[in-house]
């Protein structure tokens, strides 16, 4: 059977038919990429059988599996789009994201069935499949289809709906294209090829465990090995066991934080780790140095949901020299650091990112005017804070929206934060701007600390003092069991100020 050129479970089938391509720990399946293929096929076949035309969304509602990935790659051989949806959502939520990209199909996890019998019902979705034994039936028997359907880069893979806070949520188109290049740069940036073995512990509704590396370990016919959902200590068993070979491990700050502070950790064998990332947001020094001390290097990059994502590498040999940095521009991209008034802003100060490329969004499903409002030029505002400094290094600050102006000066909330996980009495910390008579805004923490240890609000004012200026200190510190954080484990600043914003 013919195929396009971006189905690469049918190339790896047709050159490597018995290679490992995927492995589900909660399951235990193993598939190589002939019953991969199979699978897809089937899959495919029995989608177009029940009315799924080009162009038509097919929505999954599942934890991480190699089901998703089944109904991914069956998407794109009958030219459907792939609609993963954030299951930690709540209803209301996860409406307005159905209704917005309407799919003519709900495909769901048995965990969500209640969930998905109501969302299909409250958003006239017919087409229902559930993961499973119908599931098995459906792609194992299904008639595959004689001819895939032929894409262009330009034509849509995917809509991944972002994390926003207020509002309508925003689909943000990926293309073929998109794809294409995420892997370019992943192949050129973090060494993907065919031999690694790659542990996706980021959900798969997200970019992140979508695209980095799931999607480009697939095009280089490697090992996907899949958590249903991210567990410290067993991510750390698996990483330590031989057996197992994993190479390539990508999380956010907060999956290498709480790796560093399971009992396990002290004791995990890193050597087999060839690239290590993390992104998603700054990361504290702390965590970099803890990880380089038990000998592994965590690399730094940074991208996001509309740029496929991959924008930005720390090089692994720039990763200690330059710790803090996202490192520099991927393969033909560009990049431009802009203050307030639309200028370039000099080496070394702070400005919003700006991005173009092959690998930017063409814009949001359903939504021209948002899509016009986040570009200017062709260029992208990322709404994060950049410096370059005169190395060519880029520093991602802090999202441009969470910084807040005290007396005057801006402040950035993870400069704070990097100097709180300093403290060795700290599990977690945040830090908000609230309203102040005097100042605008001040500073403030919000704080976890570490079990067995006692820590005051003169303490960690204390230890702010003693390593920032002082505009930056935060004026008041609020204690908590533990700090609010999105699917993909971010600090979810908007409830944290919802919560600890006043008073």
């Amino acid at each position: 059977m013919p195929a396009p050129y971006y189905d690469c479970i049918a190339h790896h089938a047709m050159r490597r038919p018995d290679s490992l391509a995927a492995v589900d720990l909660a399951t235990g399946r193993r598939h190589t990429y002939r019953q991969f293929h199979d699978r897809v096929a089937g899959l495919a076949g029995s989608l177009r059988s029940r009315g799924i035309a080009p162009g038509d969304r097919v929505a999954v509602l599942a934890p991480n599996s190699t089901d998703t990935f089944d109904v991914q790659f069956a998407c794109g051989r009958i030219g459907a789009i792939f609609v993963p949806l954030n299951w930690r959502l709540a209803p209301p939520e996860l409406r307005a994201i159905l209704a917005d990209c309407a799919p003519a199909m709900l495909i769901y996890d048995q965990e969500f069935a209640d969930r998905a019998m109501e969302l299909a019902e409250a958003c006239g979705i017919l087409g229902l499949i559930s993961f499973g034994p119908e599931f098995e039936r459906i792609a194992l028997d299904g008639q595959p289809i004689d001819q895939p359907v032929a894409a262009t880069l330009d034509d849509i893979s995917t809509i991944l709906y972002t994390s926003g806070t207020t509002g309508r949520p925003k689909g943000a188109i990926i293309t073929h294209g998109m794809n294409f290049w995420n892997t370019v740069h992943s192949m050129s940036m973090a060494g993907i090829a065919r031999s690694n073995v790659f542990l996706c512990l980021l959900p798969l509704f997200h970019t992140g465990g979508l695209n980095v590396f799931s999607y480009p370990v697939f095009q280089a016919g490697g090992t996907v090995v899949i958590m249903r959902t991210f567990e410290a200590g067993e991510a750390l068993r698996l990483i330590g066991d031989p057996s197992v070979g994993i190479s390539h491990l990508f999380g956010v700050p907060a999956n290498y934080q709480f790796m560093s502070q399971h009992p396990r950790f002290a004791e995990t064998d890193m050597s087999g780790l060839v690239f290590a990332g993390v992104g998603g947001a700054p990361t504290p020094d702390a965590i970099l140095l803890t990880w380089q001390n038990r000998g592994a290097i965590l690399q730094q990059g940074y991208g996001m949901t509309e740029t496929s994502p991959l924008v930005l590498v720390l090089d692994r040999e720039d990763a200690v020299r330059k710790a803090g940095s996202a490192g520099k521009p991927a393969l033909n991209m560009e990049m431009r650091v802009v203050g307030d008034d639309g200028v370039d802003s000099p080496s070394g100060t702070i400005g919003e990112l700006w991005v173009k490329g092959p690998n930017i969004t063409k814009g949001y499903w359903n939504q021209p005017e948002v899509t016009a409002a986040s570009f200017t030029g062709g260029w992208l505002h990322t709404g994060d804070a950049a410096l370059v400094d005169e190395e060519g290094f880029y520093f991602i600050v802090d999202r441009w929206k969470d910084m807040y102006i005290s007396g005057g000066e801006n402040v950035y909330p993870a400069e704070v934060e990097n100097v709180l996980y300093q403290n060795e009495s700290i599990a977690e910390a945040a830090v908000i701007g609230i309203s102040d008579t005097r100042w605008g805004q001040v500073g403030r923490a919000v704080v976890v600390v570490k079990p067995g240890r006692t820590l005051t609000e003169d303490d960690v004012v204390a230890h702010c003092a003693a390593n920032l200026a002082r505009y930056k200190l935060p004026q008041s510190v609020v204690f908590t069991d533990v700090l609010p954080r999105n699917a993909t484990g971010k600090v979810h600043k908007p409830t944290l100020r919802r919560e600890f914003g006043e008073g």
